[in-house]
């Protein structure tokens, strides 16, 4: 039997949609109250029939961060997908953000091991590897550095998988996947969508960042490769390619017919339009729209090599404007849904 953590986010959403075409069982955790709303929309938006594939799914109500309901969801159990994390630049998360990320894993690998799983995936970031010092890609064997210019998240997902390690030495069969910023669809007001509606609504602006992206389908489908492989003990960064922030949101109002952002954000205006949204969501207790921490990357340049699960596996990556278009063919089905609503 397979067990799923944060199978209600997006990510988990699409991995579960690939594991109910199969012929397995599946457990999936999710906590008290928690609304599988994201999992509704992935299957509706990509299954002729979601509701068969649906009740494939059995939903166990438990959390990470409670060992006890870990050890009753794991009974049984044979493979673990680990999605679950929390991601958030806001700085008043930072505690619950290390709680879940690191703890949380932490009581993963240990019931993992207590219960004889026989191999689990891990799901860390891209964030939890190092940085190449010469504007070289990062690969898998790029070392790790404590430096100020790591997030927050970014330490909560590189202690996180320290504890899959430290389980591996102990005795656990792993795999880690490291993807990029994934691109997908499964809630219409977070994520992608986010973005998506923002350059809908006609954004004359871009940033001059670089970074790495995927397309959530390939992320769920690299992570049953590797668990289905004899691969065993290594990572894998999951990266479809290195985009400009600006190539993004041109393909994005490509696909909308939409005029495409026509000028660079200046760092300065970055620089102030961070602290004034640290300021205004202080005083209304809400979440900024942007950190610190994401107007930094928004400006940097990074770049990651997937090339590793290509050569081991022969995994390929779905292209950069099939992903921009699925992401708006979607986006475009819940606007049309939602102007009827009304």
């Amino acid at each position: 039997m397979i067990f799923v953590t944060g199978g209600t986010g997006l990510l988990g959403a699409y991995l579960l949609l690939e594991l109910t075409q199969k012929d397995q069982e599946i457990r999936a955790l999710k906590r008290s109250g928690s609304s599988i709303k994201i999992v509704e929309n992935v299957f509706k938006t990509n299954h002729a029939d979601p509701n068969r594939l649906l009740k494939k799914i059995s939903w166990v109500d438990g959390d990470i961060m409670d060992i006890f309901s870990l050890e009753n969801a794991l009974t049984g159990i044979d493979y673990v997908y680990h999605c679950a994390a929390l991601v958030s630049f806001d700085p008043k998360d930072i505690d619950r953000m290390m709680q879940i990320n690191i703890e949380g894993t932490a009581n993963v690998v240990n019931t993992c091991l207590q219960k004889g799983v026989k191999k689990l995936c891990h799901v860390s970031s891209i964030a939890a590897l190092g940085r190449d010092e010469l504007g070289g890609e990062t690969t898998e064997k790029t070392n790790w550095k404590s430096s100020r210019q790591n997030s927050n998240y970014a330490i909560s997902k590189y202690g996180g998988e320290r504890e899959v390690w430290r389980g591996i030495e102990e005795g656990l069969k792993a795999v880690i996947v490291n993807p990029s910023i994934i691109i997908g669809m499964g809630d219409p007001e977070k994520g992608s969508s986010k973005l998506i509606s923002t350059i809908d609504g006609f954004s004359k602006f871009y940033s001059n960042g670089i970074n790495g992206f995927v397309d959530v389908r390939d992320v769920a489908d690299s992570m049953i490769t590797l668990m289905e492989s004899d691969i065993e003990n290594e990572r894998f960064i999951v990266n479809g390619g290195n985009f400009s922030y600006r190539t993004l949101f041109e393909l994005i109002a490509l696909h909308l017919n939409k005029p495409k952002p026509l000028y660079a954000i200046p760092n300065i205006v970055l620089a102030t339009w961070w602290r004034i949204e640290k300021l205004r969501s202080l005083i209304s207790d809400s979440t900024p729209i942007i950190t610190k921490e994401t107007a930094r990357t928004s400006k940097h340049q990074h770049y990651y090599s997937g090339k590793k699960l290509t050569e081991k596996t022969g995994f390929n990556y779905r292209s950069f404007e099939e992903t921009i278009s699925e992401a708006c063919r979607i986006y475009t089905i819940w606007k049309t849904e939602l102007r009827l609503k009304k």
